[in-house]
């Protein structure tokens, strides 16, 4: 039964810690940034264009540089890319986008090393990048790592 309340407990404190997060200020920032992105006729039509040439790109990469059009599209979808990048609303919703991974982050960092410093965690939204590791270490793949 005590192992039973305390892993009750410990979901009890993670709801929490998503509730602090859900109630943040800087989940008001990503929310709002993605609200007036949604809103955005413009930036819905360069996501839209950026997506659609994506769809080509993908498919041009089946073939390579042996693809007629590889070129062409590559210098497209970089074009295209950039167009839909410096939009403002864009932006901002990356820039809002990142702080929230930053959070999240920050805050499996804290949980994992107040278990123990050995534990891998999260950086930069990439996962486990740490000691040469690729991220295939659990998928019992060769990743090289060292420990």
């Amino acid at each position: 039964m005590l192992a039973t309340m305390e892993i009750v407990d410990l979901l009890d404190r993670s709801e929490a810690i998503g509730q602090m997060v859900m109630e943040s200020e800087t989940m008001e920032n990503y929310q709002q940034a993605k609200f007036e992105l949604d809103q955005d006729k413009e930036a819905q039509s360069l996501i839209k264009k950026f997506t659609d040439m994506k769809e080509h790109y993908e498919d041009v990469q089946r073939f390579g540089r042996y693809h007629p059009d590889y070129n062409s599209i590559m210098k497209e979808v970089r074009a295209v890319k950039r167009e839909m990048d410096m939009h403002e609303k864009v932006a901002q919703f990356k820039r809002a986008e990142r702080e929230i991974q930053k959070l999240l982050d920050e805050i499996s960092e804290m949980v994992a090393f107040s278990v123990s410093e050995q534990i891998k965690v999260p950086k930069n939204g990439m996962a486990l990048t740490d000691s040469g590791c690729s991220g295939g270490c659990g998928s019992g793949g060769s990743c090289g790592c060292a420990s």
